[in-house]
């Protein structure tokens, strides 16, 4: 599993992943983000998008279904990224009960209060905050 910017990739790999998964926000994750490459293949993507100095928020962390077993290694890796940028806290924001679980499990944190709405409305799911060591 091979972690790159979307700027990197291969132009051919990005479109053919796009393609496949239309629910992807492309702009964003071309602009900002980063994909996942397993066996010279795009099969995941996320944007780690840095809303203050210290503190990033994890989005569109998306992951192929024949490779969703790789996610727990996707987020260790992901939060590795994090620290190599100096981050001190990383938020995400879930709508799915599985990653939920999976958060929890990688000790993130629920929150309570309602993150980023004045900036970032988003109507349903739960706040999760990581505090990088």
């Amino acid at each position: 599993m091979k972690i790159l910017l979307a700027k990197e990739a291969s132009y051919v790999n990005l479109e053919e992943f796009f393609g496949k998964n239309p629910n992807v926000n492309q702009k964003s994750v071309y602009e900002k983000g980063y994909v996942v490459e397993i066996d010279n293949k795009i099969e995941g993507c996320f944007v780690l998008d840095q809303l203050e100095t210290d503190i990033y928020w994890l989005k569109q962390l998306y992951i192929t279904q024949s490779e969703a077993g790789r996610l727990p290694i996707l987020l260790e890796a992901i939060l590795t990224l994090a620290k190599q940028q100096h981050a001190k806290s990383i938020y995400v924001h879930s709508h799915q009960p599985v990653v939920d679980i999976l958060l929890e499990a990688l000790q993130f944190h629920p929150q309570k209060e309602k993150m980023f709405e004045d900036k970032y409305p988003v109507s349903n799911g739960s706040w999760w905050a990581y505090n990088v060591s």
